[in-house]
């Protein structure tokens, strides 16, 4: 985490809880000064608010200061709409009068080249120098709905609904339409937050913040770039520890190129790709849109505890939206079971013979001649054992009928009936229509639940919810199998200067495979040969049949070059194969060290495991079907390091081919237990290596039984000048 007491959580709850505000720059002809105070005084901020203008002029038909040092009282917070270049001047009186937090509207800094980065390094100085936190520049506030103060630059709409969900947004224009949006599906929020250039809080600051904060329940968030990784992770696995879900729309999905050009694993592994891996190991719930960053954050925040199961029960009044519902759980990887035999009998007794008894329930049009079928059919389903969770469809009335009176009375009934029942039920909307004013009173006067927003968002949602259940019972699994034991700093450089290896970028296979076999990890049996002689002497020693390849320091993918020979049974051809490979070496430019010969191994599954080194966040293992596969099926699963062997076993089993490890027509059936054990060695061989490993590749690790082998491996390190220095640390 940051080291800077200025933006500690701590430090940011007086951020956000400031009992005067001293808008300065206010003048009537700015938009921005118009909304602000507007904002300020339309929700009631019970603090006191000063306008500075340096006229000393009337301004929003409030008097003005023409100085902050002329307001006679103290000031905690400054909301500044200055110009760029009289930002630091303003400063200078923010720390005279001892003002300790500063919101800067004004752009022109960081964004607009060398010369407004040079700027915003002397403002973030004066900031740190002079005890003054600030959020911005080119930022448009903040807002807590908890306390009613509204610091913000563009106009809220009416009302704000004050809740659980914080949100960070690194976005101006997107947090009103966000917010706005919140407001119309009746999301309430704790605090939120408009970034500007994180020039000192971050908003991994702000993250931190709320998972300490108790108002808020959920964390919602816009991302264009997490610029502080470790601080990123460790709060996203504060909040998993906390009970507080993650939920981000994370944008920039295009990959860059693969940093790891000479090896497949580099070319599997995209930047977005890691980002994914990353968010789904520390609980963060990826979205795709705002409509489900608001929806998913809704339904998270209602919930009073994790989603028990993934087992749904769906009781709706509509055959078609039942159809949608299960395309939708399909794709979100809710499970719909059919209803039990005691369940459909009770249904039975409710839904009209021309109904059709089955998950998801459509107690069909029927409905409007009896109103309670659906909240019937609902206490039935209720006491299904093999149903984990109920979503009944229904939606908030619109408009306020002449005596509203017995509709408040049949909501209440029915939220009443929703949290007796010994399962959770989530109120599922048609579609994603606004929740109008009389829907909130009627919310309000039944204290009825949360009504997720449209089949769509609503489904998407849930399948966030479930997720999230599964990382954080994954995250409180781990926490019971205890720490992982301390990773061993590895000797690199001994075993370089054993082998004569220096200023080598790439080591190919004669040298890889070695420094995996002496680090555990299983690796087919080798020898290097210098002459056809001795290549037929090691033959005869490792058994026939027996694969040759080319020995050279430089040339990584051997095949490519004719620099491999498989399945020799003679000693005549093992000579001819060593003379081969060996001119196929010389003539492809390569030094030349001589030939490898391994014995020949049958069939079986072949996987790839790799590791490269994302420039964000460090050592990523990438495991999948390898060999002629491995860009074929793009069958691979990431996670990134530490990762203990509980969870390289189950992201096995989550591969799409995981049918192949039970044997397919008639292949022998695979470990995955000696599978497993033998990525987490590499995995640990990584950790211990530190930063100075670029990338490993094992290409095939050839799986048969309970037999793991590496037939190929490449390591690659990441200084090109020499061999590897000292390891220090992932």
């Amino acid at each position: 985490m940051s080291n800077n007491p200025l933006v500690s959580p701590e430090r940011l709850d007086k951020f956000f809880s400031p009992k005067s505000v001293a808008l300065v720059g206010a003048t009537d002809k700015s938009g921005w000064s118009v909304a602000t105070f507007t904002n300020l005084n339309m929700y009631n901020f019970p603090g006191d608010f000063y306008l500075v203008n340096p006229r000393g002029i009337d301004v929003h038909g409030t008097k003005s200061y023409k100085s902050l040092l002329d307001i006679p009282g103290d000031v905690d917070l400054v909301y500044l709409m200055v110009p760029t270049q009289v930002v630091l001047p303003i400063m200078e009186e923010v720390a005279k009068k001892g003002i300790k937090n500063v919101v800067i509207l004004a752009a022109g800094f960081a964004e607009q080249g060398d010369e407004g980065k040079a700027l915003e390094k002397r403002l973030l100085d004066f900031c740190n120098e002079n005890d003054i936190t600030m959020l911005g520049p080119n930022g448009l506030g903040f807002i807590n709905a908890a306390k009613s103060l509204t610091p913000y630059g563009l106009p809220i709409p009416n009302p704000l609904l004050g809740g659980n969900v914080g949100l960070i947004l690194q976005s101006g224009g997107l947090a009103s339409m966000i917010l706005a949006y919140a407001q119309a599906r009746n999301v309430g929020l704790s605090v939120m937050m408009s970034m500007g250039n994180e020039t000192q809080i971050s908003a991994t600051d702000v993250l931190r913040y709320m998972v300490e904060d108790p108002q808020t329940k959920v964390i919602a968030m816009f991302i264009e770039s997490i610029r502080h990784t470790q601080d990123f992770l460790d709060a996203a696995e504060a909040a998993l520890a906390a009970g507080k879900p993650i939920v981000a729309l994370k944008v920039g999905r295009s990959e860059a190129s693969a940093r790891v050009a000479n090896a497949h694993t580099g070319a599997l592994v995209g930047d977005d790709a890691v980002v994914d891996t990353i968010f789904r190991q520390k609980g963060v719930i990826r979205v795709d849109s705002l409509e489900d960053l608001v929806n998913t954050a809704g339904l998270l925040a209602s919930l009073d505890a994790p989603l028990p199961g993934k087992r749904f029960g769906f009781v709706t009044a509509s055959g078609g939206a039942c159809e949608i519902i299960s395309d939708r759980s399909a794709d979100e990887g809710l499970e719909i079971p059919d209803f039990s035999d005691e369940t459909k009998a009770g249904l039975a007794t409710i839904v009209p013979d021309f109904g059709a008894i089955q998950n998801p329930l459509d107690v069909t049009g029927y409905i409007l001649v009896n109103p309670k079928m659906l909240a019937d059919s609902l206490a039935v389903v209720q006491n299904d054992t093999g149903i984990d969770v109920i979503v009944m469809m229904s939606d908030l009335p619109k408009v306020s009928p002449p005596d509203p009176e017995p509709i408040y009375a049949q909501f209440a009934a029915t939220a009443e009936l929703l949290k007796q029942g010994p399962k959770p039920v989530i109120v599922l909307g048609g579609t994603s229509m606004d929740v109008t004013a009389f829907g909130r009173e009627v919310a309000t006067k039944a204290n009825y639940p949360y009504v997720l927003g449209g089949i769509d968002h609503g489904v998407a949602a849930l399948g966030g919810a479930l997720r999230w259940a599964d990382a954080y019972n994954g995250y409180q699994a781990k926490l019971k199998r205890g720490a992982a034991p301390a990773i061993e700093q590895l000797d690199v450089e001994g075993f370089a200067a054993s082998r004569g290896i220096t200023g080598r970028f790439t080591w190919a296979e004669h040298h890889a495979a070695a420094f995996l076999s002496q680090h555990g990890v299983p690796v087919v049996p080798q020898e290097v040969v210098a002459s056809a002689d001795d290549a037929v002497a090691a033959a005869n020693r490792v058994g026939f049949p027996v694969v040759v390849k080319l020995a050279a320091d430089d040339i990584e993918h051997k095949s490519d070059i004719g620099g491999v020979k498989l399945n020799l049974t003679t000693d005549d051809a093992v000579r001819q194969a060593y003379d081969d490979v060996v001119a196929a070496g010389h003539k492809a430019g390569g030094e030349v060290v001589g030939a490898l010969v391994q014995p020949m191994r049958g069939a079986g599954l072949e996987l790839l495991v790799g590791i490269v080194t994302d420039p964000a966040w460090g050592h990523v293992l990438a495991v999948g079907f390898g060999g002629v596969w491995v860009e074929i099926l793009n069958d691979t699963f990431l996670r990134s390091l530490p990762v203990d062997r509980e969870e390289i076993l189950q992201a096995l089993k989550g591969l799409r081919g995981a049918k192949l490890f039970e044997g397919y027509r008639g292949a022998e059936a695979s470990d995955l237990d000696a599978i497993a054990d033998a990525v987490l060695q590499v995995a640990t061989l990584a950790q211990g290596l530190g930063s100075q490993l670029e990338s490993l590749e094992i290409n095939p690790l050839l799986v048969r039984g309970s037999s793991v082998e590496a037939l190929d491996a490449l390591i690659t390190w990441t200084n090109p000048d020499a061999q590897p220095a000292a390891a220090h640390g992932h």
